[in-house]
């Protein structure tokens, strides 16, 4: 898909988002050890086969009793046991003729004969078999980040690695006549986070011919370019993409990311981001993300809707970013379609407020995408 962009003119978000996903699919999954599995995204496995725990076994440590020989026990009236109790502790399994786990202090057995001062319900402090997982239960879901949880569940099962999809993204830093880099650093600690692996960063000299020659290995499954592309003399990055007939759409409606480009080299999608560390975070996470999120095969985000603390005002025909901060049960905006730098640190979601809105009222619900470092 080709939609090149006349000077002066912008292309909308959604028309770029489409043109940069089209004919984009989830790379293949890998199997990675349980260690390294930690955020990124899973994906299919063969189901549980065995339920979890495979047969009923204590949840606390304790006595192991019949609940039918508990009826009417009390502190006030303690009941002779017909049988003596069995210790057991949490994990043991439960012996076959017991159904409840009562606590230390509730039995007594220092005489003759065993006194129980409380009841129990059958199933109480016992774990049922298959009550943790059921059989045929994924080990994780596919498309989910994965968390501690899911490394914990495997584990249990015995497993000692993960499918994952995990995209292998080229970084080439378009070098800035300041020899800056901190928008270079900024994304590719955003990818990283994101599950993506950072197959490698180069450094190219600020003329076209360098950046279009910097784009003739395609081994990966994305390409990003961080700097050139604004109005100054030296941004050429658009021109280099175009030299090489990879230039798909450059200036999108969007603040803040307004001068990102996109492309597609061979198979391989290419966005160019902007030098400066907010234009380059709006662009990621409008562009960036959505490609990451489709080559991982990730789920669809979920936002989570809370009212606003104050209205947003936008301007029609552009997207805006919104950068958002928690103000007790509300989204309190930190940041409209400019991003300051202590807006990027606080802001614990973020809202693409679409082209045709004039914006939100205070106190109006929105779903906010949560970054995941938010507190």
């Amino acid at each position: 898909m080709r939609t090149p962009s006349l000077a002066g003119t912008l292309t909308s978000l959604e028309v770029t988002l489409a043109a940069l996903l089209d004919g984009v699919w989830p790379v293949a999954p890998r199997l990675v050890p349980l260690d390294e599995a930690l955020g990124h995204i899973a994906a299919r496995l063969p189901a549980v086969m065995s339920a979890q725990p495979a047969q009923d076994v204590a949840a606390i440590d304790g006595w192991a009793c019949r609940a039918l020989d508990l009826v009417g026990a009390s502190a006030y009236s303690p009941l002779v046991l017909p049988a003596l109790p069995a210790w057991i502790e949490a994990g043991d399994a439960m012996p076959e003729d017991r159904d409840c786990v009562l606590h230390p202090d509730l039995v007594d057995c220092s005489g003759p004969v065993a006194q129980v001062y409380g009841e129990a319900a059958p199933g109480e402090g016992v774990r049922r078999a298959g009550e943790d997982i059921a059989a045929g239960r994924p080990t994780a879901v596919e498309g989910r980040v994965i968390h501690a949880a899911d490394l914990l569940v495997a584990r249990k099962m015995g497993m000692n690695q993960l499918a994952v999809r995990v995209p292998r993204v080229r970084v080439i830093d378009v070098v800035a006549a300041s020899g800056e880099t901190f928008s270079t650093r900024l994304v590719t600690e955003s990818l990283k986070s994101s599950g993506a692996a950072v197959a490698a960063i180069e450094s190219k000299a600020r003329d076209a011919a360098s950046i279009a020659a910097a784009l003739d290995d395609e081994n990966y499954d994305l390409i990003l370019l961080i700097g050139g592309t604004g109005d100054g003399h030296a941004d050429v990055t658009a021109e280099a993409l175009a030299r090489r007939g990879a230039l798909i759409a450059h200036r999108i409606a969007l603040r803040p990311g307004g001068t990102t480009a996109i492309g597609r080299f061979g198979s391989t999608p290419v966005v160019a981001l902007a030098g400066s560390p907010d234009q380059a975070f709006g662009g990621f996470l409008a562009l960036v993300q959505p490609a990451l999120d489709r080559l991982s095969g990730r789920s669809g985000r979920v936002g989570t809707s809370l009212p606003l603390s104050r209205k947003i005002s936008s301007a029609v025909g552009v997207c805006e970013i919104a950068l958002l901060g928690t103000d007790g049960d509300k989204w309190s905006p930190l940041a409209v379609g400019d991003f300051p730098l202590d807006a990027i640190r606080l802001a614990d979601a973020w809202l693409a407020v679409p082209g045709d809105s004039e914006g939100y009222a205070a106190d109006m619900p929105v779903a906010a995408i949560p970054f995941g470092h938010s507190n």
